[in-house]
C-alpha cells in the first residue's frame, strides 16, 4: 500500500458492465485494487460493441477497463457459476450491474455472496434503484437524462431540449460509486462486516444537479442564471464563452468591446439589472462579439482578464498548446487497434504507462487460464473447463 497504489492488495470481482460499473471498478484498478473482470462468452461485455467496434474494443469497453484482467464465464451454467463462487473467496469487493432481481435469479444477491464472505463490500448499480414502480425498467444514461430534468435545463437557443452527448450520467454514477466504495473501504477496518452499496443513475444524476435542482424549487420554474452577460457567442469566425458576471468585470468587457459608455447606461449598471434587461443586453453585445475573429476577442478579453475561451473540437482540444504541456492526455496502445489511442489522465494520480497493466484493456477472456490457476484450477481441470464452454479464453 502506497499512496501511488493505496488499494494493493484488494480482490475485487466485477460483474458489472456497460460504464458505470466498469468506471467504477476501472479506478479502483487504477488505485492499485486486483480487479477480475467476469463477463460473458462472446463478445463479453455489452459495452464492448457499443458504436464503433474497433476489433476486441470500443471507446467505452477501453476507458471502463483499463487495468483490470478479464475472465469469460457462462454464468447461466452450475459449473460456471461455482468459478464465480471461486473468485469470490477473499474478495474485498463485488460490484454487479444487472436489473433488479437478476442477480438474484443467477444465485449471486447480497444475502447469498455475504453469508460466504461476511466483510465483502457489495455494490448494485441500476437504472433507477432497487425499488420503486420504474426500479425494473431498463435504463441508460439518455434516459435519466430526461427523466431527472437535465434535457429540459439543456436548452438551445432554439428552445429545444437536447441531451448531452457526454455519457454525464453513467461517469457521475461511476465516479459516486468510487467514492462509497472507497469511503467504506476504510470504515471497514474498524467493521466486522462488509456491507450493501446501492447506486443508482437516477441517484447520481440527481446529485449532479443539485444546485439547479434546488434552484428551481426556490423560484418556481427554471433557475436564472448566475449573472450577466454569460454564454456561449457567435463570432466571425467560430464562437466563444464569455463570463462577466460582477461589475468589474462588466466594466471591463464594456472596455474589451470598444463601448465604455454602455458601463453606465441605467438599464445595466447593477447585476439585477442587466439580468431583468438581459434580452436588451444581448441585443447589443451579440453583433459586437461577431463583427471580430476568436483570436483577436482571445487577445482582448486576456488583456481584460475576462474568463472567456474559444470553442474547440475534441481534435482542437487535444492540439492546444497547453493540453500538451500539462501532459493532460496520454497515448496508450490497446489490443484490436491499428494505433495508439488518446487517455485523459485521472486527475490526481501518476499517469498510466504505455503497455503497463495500468494503461492496458483487457480483451474478453485475456486472462481466464491465469485467474483460474491462481484460484486453484489444475491444466487439466481448465483445459475441460474450456472445452465445456463453461469458459472462454481469448
Amino acid at each position: 500500500m502506497s499512496y501511488d497504489a493505496p488499494f494493493a492488495g484488494l480482490k475485487v470481482v466485477d460483474l458489472s458492465q456497460g460504464i458505470a460499473g466498469p468506471y467504477c471498478a476501472m479506478l479502483l484498478a487504477q488505485h492499485g485494487a486486483d480487479v477480475i473482470k467476469v463477463e460473458g462468452i462472446g463478445d463479453g461485455d455489452w459495452a464492448r460493441t457499443l458504436g464503433v467496434y474497433y476489433g476486441s474494443h470500443s471507446a467505452f469497453s477501453i476507458i471502463g477497463n483499463l487495468g483490470k484482467r478479464s475472465l469469460s464465464v457462462d454464468l447461466k451454467n452450475e459449473a460456471g457459476k461455482q468459478v464465480v463462487w471461486r473468485l469470490l473467496q477473499g474478495a474485498d469487493v463485488f460490484l454487479e450491474g444487472f436489473r433488479p432481481g437478476v442477480i438474484k435469479r443467477l444465485g449471486f444477491d447480497y444475502e447469498a455472496v455475504s453469508a460466504r464472505e461476511p466483510r465483502i463490500l457489495y455494490v448494485s448499480i441500476s437504472g433507477f434503484g432497487q425499488k420503486g414502480p420504474l426500479a425494473e425498467r431498463p435504463a441508460m444514461d439518455p434516459v435519466l437524462q430526461a427523466y431527472t430534468g437535465l434535457m429540459a435545463e439543456n436548452r438551445g437557443e432554439d428552445g429545444i431540449p437536447h441531451r448531452v452527448p457526454v455519457i454525464v450520467v453513467d461517469m457521475s454514477t461511476g465516479l459516486y460509486a468510487f467514492q462509497g466504495v472507497s469511503a467504506a473501504l476504510y470504515a471497514r477496518r474498524d467493521e466486522a462486516r462488509g456491507r450493501y452499496i446501492d447506486v443508482s443513475l437516477m441517484q447520481a444524476a440527481t446529485a449532479l444537479q443539485s444546485i439547479r435542482l434546488m434552484g428551481s424549487y426556490l423560484e418556481g420554474g427554471a433557475m436564472k442564471p448566475g449573472g450577466v452577460p454569460g454564454g456561449v457567442f457567435k463570432t466571425a469566425d467560430g464562437w466563444m464563452s464569455i463570463l462577466a458576471l460582477n461589475d468589474r468585470d462588466w466594466r471591463s468587457l464594456c472596455q474589451a468591446i470598444d463601448m465604455p459608455a454602455l458601463a453606465d447606461d441605467p438599464r445595466f449598471t447593477t447585476p439585477a439589472l442587466r439580468l431583468a434587461n438581459d434580452v436588451a443586453l444581448y441585443a447589443i453585445i451579440r453583433p459586437a462579439v461577431a463583427a471580430r475573429p476568436s483570436a483577436e476577442w482571445s487577445k482582448r478579453l486576456t488583456e481584460a482578464r475576462l474568463m472567456h475561451e474559444r470553442l474547440n473540437s475534441y481534435l482542437d482540444f487535444m492540439e492546444q498548446p497547453h493540453v500538451k504541456e500539462t501532459g493532460l492526455i496520454q497515448w496508450l496502445a490497446q489490443a484490436g487497434l491499428d494505433r495508439p489511442v488518446p487517455v485523459p489522465a485521472l486527475p490526481g494520480m501518476l499517469p498510466q504507462a504505455d503497455g503497463s497493466p495500468r494503461g492496458t484493456a483487457p480483451v474478453a477472456g485475456q486472462h481466464t487460464r491465469a485467474i483460474l490457476a491462481e484460484h486453484g484450477y489444475g491444466s487439466a481441470e481448465i483445459d475441460a473447463l474450456l472445452a465445456q464452454g463453461v469458459v472462454a479464453a481469448a
